[in-house]
């Protein structure tokens, strides 16, 4: 079932369109024009922003550009050459920033502010998921969805540290804020007839939440998104300890993460555990880390080995999919059910994920806290829905703790 409900409705008339391409374009490469922006900046209510960086090499994004649309001008500021830590703070305090599929966003402004999670962000990607049951449209479909404009993404992967850009690159970095408030404006319209825009704000700062929530997990707990809820207790262990060696080999050298260990080999060495140099070399890593990392990996391995079991972590709560046919059925028709009365897509009111973390909530003799996705307009309709059918289960079936009763 997916509700489609929008498309062009309203494209942007010549007028509109001549307004847009008439907006002035400012280069910000001091201080001073940084500070002289910050001071309009205080006196706007909704901006557009966008960042260009460089991370296909290095653990740390470098950031090189910031794109801003203030409604009356475009600023690109020439990121390397200035101190930010002002810009940060007032962006903090913007009543909306306006951003298209967020996360690498700010995922940087919480690298170089060091402030708390925003709670300004409207991600016009979140907003489309409600009116298109679509979660994840590009910047490019938006635009013509919504506003029947169309923009070239040729220069996404281009060198944005170079000096000067290119007139490509220059008019790609515009065009990313340029339509992106007039987008906005039309998102926001249709989510306000359909009685949806308060439940799409709310969605957004969710999203801000958990990006600021995953940047800043320790690294004791980067396994868990690698660890599978068959895995036993000392795959766990040796998950855990080979995540957090890697965290921090990547932070002290500069490199992805993936360039010292990708998630197939962490897999590969914790349900093949190898005793020597040898067998490390069945596994997908790359010869290059085996040679400089090797040596290093099979001590870790070899000491958790070693370790009392009683400091492994504990097993994985048991995913949504463990549970029986007949109730994942249950499940999605009280979904759907409840999707087609707000007129909102279930993929969009429900995610699988979501469920997961639900069932190992309905489980637990001490109740987690639930992420803010869950705890907010949806959090009425899953204690009265959702639980009392995940309740039920539990009451007839309990699982065990070593995952017997309902693991596949």
């Amino acid at each position: 079932h997916k509700t489609q409900v929008m498309l062009i409705q309203n494209p942007l008339s010549p007028a509109q369109l001549q307004q847009l391409h008439d907006l002035p374009i400012h280069w910000v490469k001091t201080q001073d024009a940084l500070f002289a922006l910050l001071d309009d900046l205080e006196q706007v209510d909704t901006i557009a922003l966008d960042t260009e960086f460089i991370k296909r090499d290095t653990f740390f994004p470098i950031l090189a550009l910031i794109q801003i649309n203030t409604g009356k001008a475009i600023y690109l500021i020439d990121a390397p050459k200035l101190y930010l830590e002002e810009f940060w703070e007032v962006l903090a305090d913007i009543p909306t920033v306006v951003l298209h599929a967020c996360g690498e966003d700010l995922g940087i402004y919480y690298l170089l502010s060091n402030l708390p999670a925003l709670r300004n962000v409207f991600d016009t990607q979140i907003g489309l998921g409600f009116l298109t049951g679509e979660n994840s449209l590009g910047y490019q479909k938006s635009l013509q969805e919504t506003i029947a404009v169309h923009v070239d993404k040729g220069e996404s992967q281009s060198d944005w540290l170079q000096r000067p850009l290119t007139p490509e690159q220059e008019s790609y970095a515009v065009d990313d804020v340029r339509y992106l408030l007039p987008m906005f404006v039309a998102i926001k319209t249709q989510l306000t007839e359909q009685g949806l825009w308060q439940y799409a704000v709310e969605d957004c700062q969710s999203y801000t939440q958990e990006i600021f929530a995953n940047f800043s997990t320790p690294d004791n707990a980067l396994y868990l998104s690698v660890a599978d809820y068959r895995d036993n207790r000392e795959q766990l262990a040796m998950l855990q300890t080979l995540c957090e060696w890697r965290e921090q080999l990547a932070k002290s050298i500069n490199r992805p993460r993936t360039f010292i260990l990708r998630p197939q080999a962490l897999r590969e060495i914790i349900e093949k555990p190898p005793f020597s140099m040898k067998q490390l070399s069945f596994t997908s890593i790359k010869p290059n880390v085996i040679r400089m990392y090797g040596q290093e990996i099979l001590t870790l391995i070899d000491k958790v080995r070693k370790e009392d079991d009683a400091s492994y972590p504990a097993l994985l709560p048991l995913p949504y999919r463990s549970l029986s046919s007949d109730v994942q059925k249950q499940l999605e028709k009280a979904i759907k059910q409840h999707g087609q009365t707000l007129s909102i897509d279930e993929t969009v009111l429900m995610r699988k994920k979501w469920l997961s973390e639900l069932y190992a909530y309905a489980v637990a003799a001490e109740k987690p806290a639930l992420s803010p996705w869950l705890s907010g307009w949806r959090k009425a309709w899953i204690m009265a829905e959702i639980l009392p059918i995940l309740d039920t289960v539990i009451a007839n079936n309990p699982p065990s703790s070593e995952h017997e009763t309902t693991a596949e």
